[in-house]
This record gives structure tokens, C-alpha cells and sequence, in this order.
């Protein structure tokens, strides 16, 4: 994955947070914290995988889908449609 290495260093701190926020899940449960901590700390940690995955991916379909830059059907860029559907997938 070649491209990824423009934002080498934005995509591992974004790993580390999450890293962070795993341990911090793990702190959680071994401290027996309530179900309501623990369920924020992974719905917390749910957003930052889903974050870096939209990133990844969106810059994946910029990069690699070249034969969908063109407007065959009077529906806009496909690349562009592709995106949006992940983009609200992730909200």
C-alpha cells in the first residue's frame, strides 16, 4: 500500500491513539469499572477504528480507481458517489 506512506506519520498516530484507547479498555475491565465506562471507552475506540478505516479506504478509491474518474451516466464522478456512500456508512 504505497500510497499510504504520504501520511505515514498521520496514519500511526491515529494506530496510537487507538492503541491508547484499547489499553485504556483493558484498564477498564481489569479495574472493574461500570458497564457504562467500559461501553463508552469501546464505542470511543469503534469511532477511531471506523476513522482510519474511512481514510484509508477513501484514499485507496482516489488512488486506484482511475477508470471510474469519468461520468458515463449522467450521475457524477462514481469515485466521488463511492465515497459518500462509505462516508455516511461510517457516521
Amino acid at each position: 500500500m504505497g500510497h499510504t506512506v504520504k501520511d505515514k506519520q498521520k496514519l500511526l498516530n491515529r494506530v496510537r491513539r487507538i492503541r491508547g484507547q484499547v489499553d485504556a479498555i483493558e484498564r477498564a475491565l481489569e479495574e472493574e469499572k461500570g458497564c457504562m465506562d467500559v461501553l463508552q471507552q469501546i464505542t470511543s475506540c469503534r469511532g477511531a477504528m471506523n476513522g482510519l478505516l474511512a481514510v484509508v479506504l477513501e484514499d485507496h478509491i482516489r488512488t486506484h480507481l482511475v477508470d471510474a474518474e469519468h461520468d458515463h451516466d449522467g450521475h457524477g464522478d462514481a469515485r466521488e458517489q463511492l465515497i459518500d456512500v462509505v462516508k455516511s456508512y461510517f457516521k
